[in-house]
C-alpha cells in the first residue's frame, strides 16, 4: 500500500481531496492532503509565507517525517512545488505524479509556460485581490476553466471555496537539479478535456521532460470531482511501477 501526499493547485486548498482521498483510503492507502500556508480558506494571507520555495519547504518538512518514502502528487501550479520538494527531499520520494500539472525545466516559469498557448489561464481570465500581489478568476469564468465537466453542485461549491493566489507563483523560475530532481521517478496523468492547462500544452511539457508511465483520463481539469474513481486508479497505477 502505498502513501501518498496530495497538493491542491492554485487558488485550491486540500478541500478539492474531499472525494478522492477517501477512495483512496479504502482501497488501503494512507493518504496526507496538507494546506499549503495561506490557501485554506480563513488563514490569514502572508506573501512572504507563500512562495514556491517556502511551500516546497513546508512539504520537504513533512514528508521528512514520514517513515517511508511518499509518492508526491501535484496538481496544477502543484507541480512546480513537487519538483522542488524533489530537488530538496529526493530520497523520501517514491514518484512524483503530475496531475495536469506544469513539469517545468530547470530555469522556467508557469506563466511563461502557460503563455506559449492562447488558451488556459491567461491573463485575460484573472483580476487582482484586495490584496496587493494576489489574484483571482473571475468568478463568471471558474467554472468552464475548471469545473466544466463536473457536477453542477461540486462546481458551485469549489467556486466559493477559492481563494486568492501570489502573482509570485506564476513569475517564479524553476531551481531543479538532474542529480536531486532528476533522480526522482515522475509519472504524469493527463485530463483530455482540461480547459485550465490544455492537453496540448501538457504534452508539451513531456515532450520536454519525459514522464513514465503517462495515463490520460477523460475529465476536465479537476478529476478529484468529475471522475475520482478513474482518478482513484490512475493513482495506483503509479504507485505500482
Amino acid at each position: 500500500m502505498a502513501r501518498f501526499v496530495l497538493l491542491a493547485g492554485a487558488w485550491h486548498s486540500a478541500w478539492c481531496w474531499e472525494t478522492l482521498a477517501p477512495l483512496l483510503e479504502a482501497r488501503g492507502h494512507t493518504v496526507l492532503t496538507p494546506d499549503l500556508a495561506g490557501m485554506a480558506r480563513g488563514q490569514p494571507q502572508m506573501a512572504d509565507a507563500m512562495t514556491i520555495a517556502a511551500w516546497a519547504d513546508d512539504i520537504a518538512e513533512l514528508i521528512e517525517r514520514q517513515d517511508e518514502p511518499v509518492i508526491l502528487v501535484g496538481h496544477s501550479r502543484s507541480g512546480l512545488i513537487i519538483s522542488e520538494v524533489a530537488e530538496r527531499a529526493p530520497d523520501k520520494i517514491a514518484r512524483l505524479v503530475y496531475l495536469a500539472a506544469f513539469l517545468l525545466p530547470d530555469g522556467a516559469s508557469i506563466g511563461r509556460t502557460a503563455g506559449t498557448i492562447d488558451r488556459g489561464v491567461t491573463p485575460d481570465v484573472l483580476e487582482p485581490a484586495a490584496m496587493e500581489g494576489f489574484v483571482t478568476v473571475k468568478r463568471g469564468l471558474a467554472v468552464p476553466l475548471f469545473y466544466n465537466a463536473c457536477g453542477a453542485q461540486d462546481a458551485a461549491a469549489s467556486v466559493d471555496r477559492l481563494v486568492p493566489e501570489p502573482q509570485s507563483s506564476f513569475a517564479t523560475p524553476a531551481a531543479l537539479s538532474q542529480e536531486r530532481y532528476g533522480s526522482v521517478p515522475r509519472g504524469y496523468i493527463e485530463c483530455s478535456d482540461d480547459h485550465a492547462v490544455p492537453l496540448d500544452l501538457q504534452r508539451a511539457m513531456q515532450a520536454a521532460l519525459p514522464c513514465d508511465p503517462v495515463v490520460t483520463l477523460e475529465s476536465d481539469h479537476s478529476p478529484f470531482y468529475s471522475a475520482p474513481e478513474a482518478l482513484a486508479d490512475a493513482l495506483e497505477t503509479m504507485a505500482k511501477v
